[in-house]
């Protein structure tokens, strides 16, 4: 897929190498928060801090964040969301907190791989099955406990037009924990209300590339709808991860 370009109008380059700067000290800060205070918070208060520090790094990046649908459901509880952007476990952050499971690749990422796994983010290697199984018992652990556990079923970003098929290895945790499946829906759109494209992460993109076009875009919204959470009811996993595609197809549409 070719890179893709945003038609919406930009801010000035001095502005978005501000909102730039100003995003990588938050993370700065967010580290040191991470290595000094986290020791000695609580795990609702940790929840708390990684909420606020969400909802201002959206802020500093130009970034308003709708949320729709009830967010702050207890665990145990599993999140299943579309996947478009980096930006997409930080804006469900700033909605609720919860520990995400993420592709290995994220935790060599600069910065934001030591951010995730501070947070307390599972990491699975997509390509070997054995791994998989071992996230899905660490899952299913977790949920016993009472966790909010969040996956991309689609397994990578897509340009959020479509969804891509749903893998549905992962949701064998909330199945054996008998724990429910909240679908979430995420949508990026510009300042008419449109899907905007600067935050999307696919294709020939870089990191950077998509960072520099979401800074250089102006109005962007995040929108997030939390459906009716879900039962498996006696389906197997592949069925429950096409009836859980099919909702959050209907969430980003409420209208179709």
């Amino acid at each position: 897929m070719g890179r893709l370009r945003t038609t919406k109008t930009e801010v000035s380059r001095l502005r978005a190498a501000w909102r730039l700067g100003r995003a990588l000290l938050h993370i700065l800060a967010g580290l040191l928060t991470i290595l000094l205070r986290f020791p000695r918070l609580s795990a609702e208060q940790r929840a708390l801090r990684v909420q606020v520090w969400s909802r201002a790094m959206l802020a500093h990046l130009g970034i308003r964040l709708q949320v729709e649908g009830e967010a702050t459901l207890p665990g145990p509880l599993l999140l299943v969301a579309n996947h478009i952007s980096w930006l997409d476990i930080t804006s469900l952050h700033a909605a609720r907190f919860c520990r995400f499971v993420s592709k290995a690749d994220v935790a060599r990422w600069p910065l934001i791989g030591a951010l995730a796994s501070g947070v307390g983010t599972l990491f699975i290697q997509r390509e070997s099955r054995r791994d998989a199984m071992r996230v899905v018992h660490h899952m299913a652990d977790s949920l016993r406990t009472g966790d909010v556990l969040a996956v991309f079923p689609e397994g990578t970003t897509s340009d959020g037009v479509d969804l891509l098929p749903f893998h549905a290895n992962l949701l064998q945790a909330a199945i054996t924990a008998g724990s429910p499946v909240q679908p979430v829906a995420l949508q990026f759109l510009d300042a008419r209300g449109e899907r905007s494209l600067a935050p999307c992460y696919v294709g020939d993109d870089t990191l950077l590339g998509s960072v520099w076009r979401t800074v250089r875009a102006r109005g962007i919204t995040v929108r997030i709808v939390f459906g009716v959470p879900q039962q498996a009811q006696g389906r197997e996993r592949r069925a429950w991860a096409e009836t859980l595609r099919n909702e959050i197809g209907r969430l980003r549409n409420p209208r179709a």
